[in-house]
């Protein structure tokens, strides 16, 4: 078979021929490409002849998909897969994904997203280049406040361990409650009372029918004043324009956001970009050193087991 990584998975080449031996020794064809396109032409020329393509968060559409008569199977070196086309599923491809190997480093800038909010590090760093001092600067602490994670899944978990170390209260929720989750002392509740209880709002679900804009206009406004919103996780399951203006009507304290309705770059009229009391990272949350060579790992053993007969880590769109 014809085995195609159509795009950089951000760790060294040493890394990727080390990963792709097995491959190659099953004899079995390997072919990578080592720089990154959104153009739908070339993104063809690369798809066309493939039995099983390798991705990462680049979006894979129908159309590209529809070009690849041979494919059998899809590796996504990424834990969400709505960024690849239901033509997929028309035409019974296998698509597994990596997830997992992000949840410590997407735990870790939720904490981060946090603490700057609260402790305005951005805020101190500016004021301190300008000669200035500690006056509005005063923050709040994490301990004692109570921390609301919506879908405690994995990272969901992880994050609300993070947070109860720090001496917070949780709540959770999510359609199926995690026994996990229960044992750090997590209450579940509906998302209204969580919205109206959490000082921190943590959000850990994916993008699907059913979650689109789930935290909308009138769930925002359930928050307290005081209250922040962390998005690590889909852009989409928050109504931004929303949001947006919720935070320059300073209905709530603020806001961390690593995603957004687009992929990076983010068009200069994008409401968030001019939201008050807002820390905007250019969804970065699962890129650490560690968790990329976690993910090509993943990645590269999703598509050996499928060879073998053995697919693991399917999922379904």
């Amino acid at each position: 078979m014809k085995v195609k990584l159509i795009e950089p998975l951000v760790v060294p080449k040493e890394v990727i021929d080390k990963l792709s031996e097995e491959i190659i020794n099953m004899g079995h064809e390997f072919i990578y490409y080592d720089t990154k396109t959104t153009d739908i032409e070339e993104m063809k020329k690369r798809v066309s002849d493939a039995d099983i393509l390798m991705i990462a968060n680049n979006p894979l559409p129908n159309e590209v998909i529809e070009t690849a008569p041979n494919l059998k199977m899809i590796s996504i070196a990424f834990t969400g897969f709505d960024h690849v086309g239901k033509l997929a599923k028309e035409k019974n491809i296998t698509v597994c994904n990596a997830a997992g190997y992000a949840n410590n480093a997407v735990a870790e800038l939720v904490i981060g997203l946090t603490l700057d909010l609260m402790r305005n590090i951005n805020k101190c760093n500016s004021v301190i280049r300008k000669g200035g001092t500690i006056a509005g600067l005063i923050g709040g602490e994490i301990k004692g406040k109570t921390v609301g994670i919506v879908g405690t899944g994995r990272i969901g978990t992880m994050t609300a361990n993070l947070f109860k170390c720090m001496g917070a209260t949780l709540l959770g929720y999510d359609v199926v409650e995690n026994e996990e989750a229960k044992k750090l002392g997590m209450k579940y509740v509906e998302i209204d009372e969580l919205m109206k209880n959490s000082d921190i709002v943590s959000l850990h679900l994916p993008l699907d029918e059913t979650t689109k804009g789930f935290i909308s206009r009138e769930r925002l406004e359930l928050m307290k004043e005081t209250s922040v919103l962390i998005n690590c996780a889909r852009g989409g399951v928050v109504d931004n324009k929303a949001l947006a203006e919720i935070l320059n009507e300073e209905k709530i304290a603020g806001a961390g956001i690593d995603v957004f309705d687009m992929e990076p770059p983010i068009p200069s009229d994008y409401p968030l970009l001019n939201a008050k009391n807002t820390i905007l990272t250019p969804h970065v949350a699962f890129a650490s050193h560690e968790s990329m060579k976690i993910r090509a790992e993943i990645t590269f053993d999703n598509v050996v087991n499928y060879l073998k007969g053995t697919p693991i880590n399917i999922v379904k769109l």
